[in-house]
């Protein structure tokens, strides 16, 4: 296929910093270090709430405590393994689609991690040259399409293969599949290292189960912000934005982690047919979920292990669903967080997902 090309002056510059080796991954990423104030969790919650889009603050990230690292590397001992093997799987999967001229795209800031690993065991198995970038893709605000105009400048539409960690409901999902639309050639089918909503056809497992690096922030994520996109920081030629935490420095183990999940790659790993996805049900059981407890918005219901320790890491919690309250080797860091933050921990039963957390609603608070 013959490569499109886009007019494309002036672009964002790409100086945000992370502790992410440059050959590993390019940040299509404006530095706004310093130009905005992050707001402490409550506070940003309120103001989500009350209408305020979520993309237009950062959240303000706190140096892990004693509690966050334990969970961290009972993690990392747990599951390292489970994600290395799922990473292979998928990295297979990407270069039977793409062979070798794929570019691997990763969905800033959690798809970063995936997007080396899997960059890495390419490379390692094929010794092949993969380039890695990493863009923003906001829910309700879609793709940075100056991230998209730069690489399609560079890279031929067809090579290009967006990565994500895990699946949840389906959101960046659907966001991309909309973003994509006005580039011809360019896939709008995402790579994740674990699809238990089982929404895409290139998945390295559909298990639903704690992939180390939702268990930290930025301090497992090349320490960077969460992405943002405001008309008064971000000009109309630049990239989304992101900030970088240097203070945050000595307790970075942003490659720590990339090297425990990279030491158990199996280089013998193989496929044998690509599985399709069917229309699962997911998304019709967080529906349930959320008529079922009156949850009045849905992007209230995070289901998944990942998006479950998310919201009790970084949102506030209301209640915990779980398939079954003795499932330890699954859900044993989500049982100890929520004890720890005093959160209702209920038995539910889910199709799809090991657990589900739902955010308290604070707006009626104010």
């Amino acid at each position: 296929m013959r490569k499109q090309k886009y007019k494309f002056d002036k672009v964002g510059k790409i100086t945000v910093r992370s502790t992410y080796k440059p050959e590993d991954v390019t940040m299509l990423l404006k530095d706004i270090t310093g130009q905005v104030e992050p707001l402490p969790t409550e506070v940003r919650e309120k103001m989500i709430q009350r209408g305020k889009h979520y993309s237009e603050m950062l959240p303000l990230e706190y140096e892990p405590t004693e509690k966050y690292i334990r969970e961290y590397k009972s993690a990392i001992s747990d599951y390292s393994e489970m994600t290395a093997r799922a990473v292979c799987i998928v990295a297979e999967k990407i270069f039977r689609l793409k062979g070798k001229d794929v570019v691997i795209v990763s969905i800033a800031r959690s798809g970063i991690p995936a997007g080396i690993l899997i960059k890495r065991y390419l490379e390692k198995k094929y010794s092949v040259s993969v380039s890695h970038y990493t863009v923003s893709i906001i829910r309700g605000r879609g793709i940075d399409h100056n991230a998209m105009k730069h690489m399609l400048n560079i890279h031929k539409a067809e090579n290009l293969q967006f990565v994500d960690g895990w699946t949840g409901k389906g959101a960046i999902l659907k966001e991309l599949k909309k973003g994509l639309s006005r580039y011809p050639g360019v896939s709008n089918e995402m790579a994740v290292i674990a699809d238990p909503a089982r929404i895409t056809n290139i998945w390295g497992t559909l298990d639903d189960f704690l992939i180390p690096s939702s268990c930290l922030n930025s301090t497992v994520s090349g320490l960077i912000s969460r992405t943002f996109l405001r008309d008064d920081i971000i000009g109309k030629d630049d990239f989304h934005g992101a900030i970088y935490y240097k203070n945050f420095e000595k307790s970075d183990v942003s490659q720590e982690f990339i090297d425990s999940i990279e030491k158990y790659f199996d280089t013998e790993t193989s496929i044998e047919d690509l599985v399709t996805s069917t229309n699962s049900g997911a998304i019709e059981e967080v529906q349930k979920i959320a008529d079922e407890f009156d949850v009045r918005d849905i992007n209230f219901v995070k289901p998944g292990v990942g998006e479950t320790t998310r919201v009790l890491l970084r949102r506030i919690p209301w209640k915990i669903l779980v398939n079954d309250i003795n499932d330890t080797k699954h859900i044993g860091p989500i049982l100890r967080l929520a004890k720890e933050k005093g959160v209702e921990v209920v038995e539910y039963p889910m199709a799809f997902y090991r657990s589900c957390g739902i955010i308290k609603e604070l707006a009626a608070d104010v």
